[in-house]
């Protein structure tokens, strides 16, 4: 049998891996000058707790900023705080203490020693590989300098390298097209983006002839599948995306970008966490900031990309986030004019709207 002696991998592809052993909750190994394994709290399962546990005796749990001020501990290193894990602790106080729907059952968690001064950057970069595969911001670090564990079957990666990835504007290419009448466009055209780095695929619905000369009608739509496909009365989402059909529609032509950034871009699972805070009687934004992250997680590069792909460069855009037409400009995609998009309220999202327009800066 032949063998292919190298096959190259490129740092996009590593990156990928590194991905989907998180989500699977494997560690990987991030290299500095020394070595340091990152695993995704969420994902871990006893089983490599305990044989991690087993092998490294200084153990530290990282945790954002937002998170850690929940737990009313200081963030001294601004981003996010990091917490010896004590011997006697085991895998579901680490549960606990990353995951905020545990607050009511799993009482008091500290008191927590915290770690200070040196380098963060690993841990920075711990947290934001476990956002990118939509995971809780909650990693468990250890240096591996003195410990002699086997690592030769975890994916590894130099931190240069995952530092070049993260620097990378995300470019997508068009993976094919095809005609796609619908109830809202009969000569209708989907087109389907594939990012260069990793992540998950973007559409783009064509209405009618577009006149690339004049600024084009654009709504920039990111998923959500409790408003659009179940019809969800907690948000304004599936009514937005109806009405941004119809208006490009009656306009005779437009594009719909459709991004798969659930959630703010914190994906289905912590939307429906950040649900159950609400029920318990946090806002939207409260919620994101219990469960470790921004109010807003989603990259609209990715949107400029896609319409750059298309050969647009100045629309007219269906939106009320002032926000997202400043980013477009930022890159490159110039925004001729703004045109509201406004839904009835009821009363199951009338408290969500006034969030949206007081702390997110929202024109309702």
């Amino acid at each position: 049998m032949r063998k292919i002696n190298d096959i190259n991998i490129t740092v996009d592809e590593q990156v990928s891996r590194i991905y989907t052993d998180l989500r699977l909750g494997i560690p990987v190994v991030i290299q500095t000058d020394e070595a340091y394994l990152v695993a995704p709290v969420e994902t871990l399962n006893q089983k490599r707790f305990d044989f991690i546990r087993s092998w490294l005796e200084e153990l530290t749990l990282v945790i954002s900023s937002q998170r850690a001020n929940t737990l009313k501990m200081s963030s001294y290193d601004k981003s996010l705080a990091r917490i010896k894990v004590p011997a006697d602790r085991n895998l579901e106080w680490l549960k606990a203490v990353a995951d905020p729907s545990k607050d009511l059952t799993f009482g008091i968690k500290g008191p927590f020693v915290q770690m200070r001064g040196g380098d963060t950057i690993v841990e920075n970069l711990g947290l934001l590989l476990s956002k990118s595969v939509e995971l809780l911001p909650a990693i468990l670090s250890a240096n591996l300098k003195t410990s002699k564990m086997k690592i030769d079957n975890l994916n590894f990666i130099e931190i240069e390298d995952l530092i070049s990835f993260f620097e990378k504007e995300p470019i997508t290419r068009e993976v094919i097209s095809a005609r796609l009448p619908t109830e809202t466009a009969k000569s209708g055209k989907l087109h389907v983006f594939r990012p260069d780095l990793a992540g998950p695929e973007h559409y783009a619905m064509e209405y009618g002839e577009i006149d690339r000369n004049d600024p084009v009608l654009v709504r920039i739509h990111s998923a959500c599948f409790t408003g659009d496909v179940l019809g969800s009365l907690k948000c304004d989402c599936g009514a937005q995306l109806g009405e941004a059909m119809n208006q490009i529609n009656q306009n005779g032509s437009g594009i719909l970008l459709y991004l798969n950034q659930e959630g703010r871009g914190i994906g289905l699972a912590n939307k429906m966490r950040a649900y159950a805070l609400q029920d318990e009687g946090f806002d939207t934004v409260e919620a994101n900031h219990r469960l470790g992250f921004e109010d807003d997680e989603r990259n609209f590069q990715i949107g400029a990309s896609i319409l750059k792909e298309l050969k647009i460069t100045s629309i007219r855009l269906m939106t009320n986030n002032p926000r997202k037409i400043q980013l477009l400009e930022e890159n490159g995609v110039k925004v001729v004019k703004r045109l509201a998009l406004k839904v009835d309220e009821n009363e199951f999202n009338a408290h969500y709207l006034g969030i949206k327009a007081t702390k997110s800066g929202h024109l309702l």
